[in-house]
């Protein structure tokens, strides 16, 4: 096939993608089973890993829970095992996975720093031993550490990156190469907005939730270029949710009512929406593509002017003072 040739049938495909995506608006699509499937929640112990964890229950799959804290990630399995407990067999699927009986559903916990790669690669070892394969990662660990650049110690830099982006490579790692050999598996990094554009005060964070997306739209192209089309990726970036990460973030009054802190329970629901119908990538809300968009192009000094008017130039400095008195409180507490 020539240049031109190839030319006419590429703009065609351009064209029908975006097609199948107006169209998509008007036909949702099917979601998948993930009944049986085995499930790997980084970070599951609290916040939206935990809401994670009990819409992948309800769906009837397998989960493997890992936290850094042994109580959390206990909490979060008995919350499960109820939900299994009161769980009915459902009446009847089309679906070609047959249904597993309620006594074989099953939640496994492990203990694991998935800042430090040892510690990922044990705790996978471990659960392909003891669970088997895995279907569905969800890298969704993340930490901030609440301090201005030049206050923030070279640790809690370094922990935040480990923690946000280098995790990301280390479990993709350890779990990948099955997913491969199969061509079959699902992988989901939970990012966030201020992955896709920045403010002030939280550069360690943003640098780490910009390694992550990196990572995940290079894996993404790699597994396409493998003609894997068996493995899907998903990219969840949400604007601030309401969790208590970012306690005391504000913006402009007037313009706060048009970007309320997400509840977390509507955002799992739409990354799972998102994850059950394969869709690469879920903004939540919908006004942060514009966003994202406006950012490519316009000049950094209009995005400056529009920063101020909202209040987001400076949107992160009270939960930073927050963390600022928070920490002196306890440092004087340590001192008594």
């Amino acid at each position: 096939m020539n240049i031109v040739t190839e030319l006419f049938v590429v703009t065609f495909k351009i064209i029908w993608s975006f097609v199948l995506a107006g169209a998509k608006w008007f036909i949702p699509p099917r979601e998948k089973s993930v009944e049986g499937q085995v499930c790997v929640i980084t970070g599951a112990g609290s916040g939206l890993g935990r809401l994670f964890a009990q819409e992948f229950a309800r769906r009837r799959a397998t989960l493997v829970l890992w936290d850094i804290t042994r109580e959390s990630n206990e909490e979060t399995a008995e919350i499960v095992r109820e939900i299994y407990r009161e769980m009915k067999p459902s009446a009847g699927s089309s679906d070609s996975v047959q249904e597993l009986p309620l006594f074989q559903l099953k939640v496994y916990t492990y203990v694991c720093d998935v800042s430090k790669r040892e510690s990922v690669y044990s705790t996978a070892e471990k659960v392909r031993k003891e669970v088997g394969n895995i279907d569905l990662l969800i890298n969704n660990a993340g930490v901030v550490s609440g301090r201005h650049l030049l206050e923030c110690p070279d640790e809690l830099i370094e922990r935040t990156m480990m923690v946000n982006c280098h995790a990301h490579f280390w479990t993709a790692k350890a779990f990948l190469p099955k997913m491969l050999e199969l061509n079959h598996g699902h992988i989901v990094t939970v990012a966030s907005s201020l992955g896709l554009f920045t403010t002030a005060g939280v550069e360690d964070y943003c640098a780490s939730k910009f390694g992550a997306i990196g990572f995940h739209e290079s894996l993404s192209h790699e597994l396409k270029a493998a003609d894997k089309d068996g493995i899907k990726m998903t990219l969840v970036c949400p604007f601030l949710v309401d969790t208590g990460m970012f306690s005391g973030c504000k913006i402009r009054k007037e313009m706060a009512p048009l970007f309320p802190p997400l509840k977390p329970e509507y955002c799992v629901k739409q990354a799972m929406r998102a994850i059950l119908t394969d869709q690469p990538m879920i903004c939540t809300p919908r006004v942060m593509y514009m966003v994202t968009f406006m950012k490519t192009v316009l000049p950094f000094d209009a995005i400056v002017c529009m920063y101020r008017f909202i209040g987001a130039d400076k949107c992160m400095y009270p939960f930073l003072a927050q963390c600022k008195e928070s920490t002196n409180n306890n440092e004087s507490k340590t001192g008594l």
